[in-house]
């Protein structure tokens, strides 16, 4: 389980350090940094596909997502004594992205290339990387080490050897050195980060996805846009959760069921009513109840990730749906961690156990409602 999340430098996500548990639910205004936590930890992902300097690119390049306030804040400005002073740089430019657990914990720092003749200038680049043992980083931690194009990494007997080869600043060690012979660390770590599962806004409008009918296979995991629905019902209804599924959809629409046929391959959604004489098609669902479908979908996936992170699940869904959404979402943190990022505080109030963060903005910054520097987890940056 991730104990602990760390965010430097991105957009309104100054310093930003979590506790996490097994189901976290961030909560928060509109503009106080939600959105960009949840696209931080989207980035952190990235990092173990090699991905993350493309996402980087799609959402304008790395100068456009760095924190766009001072570097420090003064007594005075705090006071209103005096103005906020146009940005001056004196450390080096970084985004840093960072998690730890109980077993391992990896840390990344983005930064600007030296300008060279290249029309890739605002590339960012590794300038440094750290896979280590335990919750903090320290240096007797530390089992993989990234600086510029050096990797090293510790041996059985504790010392450092260098990888032998260099490594493209663009790239992460993650994906690029993770050999199961020399650093079986390097492979879990980004095998783990690979397998986080991300559902955000699923599309309900008449040529969604999840409303088409296609040829389906055995679906472990939900696909991101729910084209699969169908599938991946049909999947759970085979499986050991079969009762779980009929109750979930019993809980929103009490006295309905779903049907799942299948026709040379093809995959069909049927939605039976309560009251009516004949079953409804996906096309025919309405966006609230088509939405809730793909969350039970989602959230009762047999074969359930080390993290699923879930971007207002309450969207489009009438209030009366969040206790069975509430209840969905509780059982699945039974076999999986979550991350829960939600606008409803009446979604908050029906899950149990949650540990609840809320986001404010301090000068622009988001920080922890609440959260002052002792009660922040234990965190180290690796140093370039």
């Amino acid at each position: 389980m991730l104990t602990t999340l760390a965010i430097q430098n991105y957009r309104s996500l100054r310093d930003l350090v979590l506790p996490l548990s097994q189901l976290t639910v961030i909560v928060g205004a509109n503009g106080t940094g939600k959105s960009s936590l949840y696209r931080a930890l989207r980035l952190l992902a990235d990092a173990g596909r090699n991905g993350a300097v493309a996402a980087l690119a799609g959402e304008g390049g790395l100068p456009s997502t760095l924190w766009a306030g001072p570097e420090t804040i003064s007594r005075a400005v705090r006071e209103g004594r005096a103005p906020v002073q146009p940005l001056r740089r004196t450390k080096s430019v970084g985004l840093r992205l960072g998690y730890s657990g109980d077993e391992f914990g990896y840390a990344l720092d983005f930064g600007l290339p030296i300008p060279s003749e290249t029309a890739f200038n605002l590339d960012p680049e590794y300038k440094r990387e750290c896979v280590w043992h335990g919750p903090v980083l320290r240096p007797s931690a530390l089992l993989a080490d990234r600086s510029g194009t050096r990797v090293r990494i510790r041996d059985e007997a504790g010392s450092w050897i260098e990888s032998g080869h260099s490594i493209a600043l663009t790239d992460s060690m993650l994906g690029e050195f993770a050999d199961p012979r020399l650093c079986p660390e390097l492979l879990i770590v980004r095998d783990r980060v690979r397998g986080w599962r991300f559902y955000d806004h699923f599309r309900t409008d008449a040529d969604a996805p999840a409303r088409q009918s296609r040829i389906g296979t055995r679906t472990w995991a939900l696909d991101h846009d729910g084209g699969d629905l169908a599938a991946a019902l049909r999947t759970i209804q085979e499986s050991t959760d079969a009762d779980a599924l009929a109750t979930a959809i019993d809980d929103a629409f009490p006295g309905s069921s779903i049907e799942v046929t299948a026709a040379d391959g093809r995959f069909d959604l049927r939605f039976h009513q309560h009251g009516l004489l004949r079953p409804l098609s996906a096309a025919e669902l309405s966006d609230g109840t088509l939405r809730y479908l793909l969350w039970a979908a989602a959230l009762l996936s047999p074969r359930p990730p080390e993290l699923l992170v879930l971007n207002e699940p309450e969207t489009s869904l009438h209030p009366d749906l969040l206790p069975a959404l509430a209840a969905l979402i509780t059982a699945a943190a039974k076999k999986t961690q979550l991350l829960v990022v939600s606008h409803s505080q009446l979604l908050v109030r029906f899950l149990e156990d949650a540990s609840v963060l809320e986001l404010e903005k301090d000068f622009g910054a988001t920080v922890v409602a609440g959260q002052g520097r002792l009660d922040q987890p234990s965190w180290h940056w690796p140093k370039r």
